[in-house]
């Protein structure tokens, strides 16, 4: 790690595929520099092949790093799906821990476990995505004396995400893609920054992050107890301090920015509908039999009864149904598995 002069940490999610190859294509060949990329992948991807795309753009050597591999300059390590990447002093940890932005890899997670352990060496980069996965991990470099890089929102494809962060953080620079390799060179030009103190926060949460676990404790020493439960486990969520988005994490390690927690509420809204629909349904079907069957056995006021009980159960589905449609136009479902 000492022939490193910055570590560069890189996130993107739909359409990121083509913009990250256009990062690394343009990157000055042998800096002194480990890059580390997180793209929002589903479970299923083929991580390899997104690996063999990006080597045929970068003379930098591209890998799925393993658990404890020492981090070493001239490599881009490429997040593997369902596993969040890590930057420790030394090394890379991949975990399995909860999601957070609904996302593992979660970009949040890496660019936070950079600035906690290389403070100032660290250039962060944001692309093309949908949301605000990336937001509260950029503030978290900038607060470390790190420098924000974001892709000019006009030109990306998706451009949620860097306009989260223009938003949010006071960003070194906005530009186009094909800039960012000359901007990187001068920063590389320039002596090595002044380490600065490492906010206590960022610190922590990289920590909890680690290694899966949490106390209420530390919770405290980090957010306010709200009045949400996380979609995710049912437990207490807690409003993070020092982010100007707001954002939620719960004790299990689930974090939800508030935009996704809304998301994720109308998900569960309409599930929940569903669930009622079809129990409304099978009641009503069972009294439409049963009706039958008395009128077959000429129990004429029973089979009437049951059938308009089955009539007013009919009434309360449509309804259901209207107010399902109604969550539906409301409700924009975000990315998944976009390269």
């Amino acid at each position: 790690m000492n022939e490193i002069k910055h570590v560069i940490v890189i996130g993107a999610s739909a359409g990121g595929l083509k913009a990250i190859g256009e990062v690394v294509s343009g990157l000055p060949p042998n800096l002194p520099t480990a890059i580390f990329v997180v793209m929002h992948l589903s479970k299923s991807s083929l991580v390899n092949v997104i690996k063999n795309h990006l080597q045929k753009h970068t003379s930098y050597n591209c890998l799925i790093p393993t658990d404890g591999e020492p981090i070493s300059a001239g490599n881009i390590y490429i997040a593997p799906p369902n596993q969040h990447l890590l930057v420790t002093p030394e090394k890379i940890r991949l975990t399995n821990g909860p999601h957070e932005n609904r996302w593992r890899p979660s970009i949040d997670v890496l660019f936070r476990s950079a600035a906690a352990n290389h403070n100032s060496k660290v250039i962060g980069i944001i692309l093309t995505g949908m949301l605000d996965d990336g937001t509260s991990g950029m503030a978290a470099i900038k607060r470390s004396g790190g420098i924000c890089i974001v892709q000019e929102p006009v030109e990306a494809a998706y451009p949620d995400m860097p306009i989260n962060v223009i938003n949010t953080v006071d960003v070194d620079y906005r530009v186009s893609v094909a800039d960012m390799g000359y901007i990187i060179d001068d920063i590389f030009s320039k002596p090595p920054p002044s380490e600065v103190s490492i906010p206590e926060d960022v610190k922590l949460e990289a920590q909890i992050t680690e290694r899966m676990v949490s106390s209420i404790d530390e919770l405290a020493k980090l957010g306010t107890h709200s009045n949400f439960t996380c979609p995710d486990c049912g437990g207490n969520l807690w409003l993070m301090k020092n982010d100007k988005a707001p954002r939620y994490r719960c004790h299990t390690g689930h974090v939800y920015t508030e935009k996704l927690l809304l998301e994720k509420q109308a998900e569960e809204l309409e599930e929940s509908l569903w669930i009622s629909i079809r129990m409304l349904e099978e009641r009503r079907n069972l009294l439409l039999n049963l009706a039958y069957r008395e009128k077959e056995a000429d129990n004429q006021q029973t089979s009437s009864t049951n059938a308009e009980r089955a009539e007013e159960l009919s009434m309360h589905i449509e309804r259901l149904k209207a107010l399902l449609a109604s969550v539906n136009r409301n409700n924009a479902s975000p990315e998944e598995g976009y390269i």
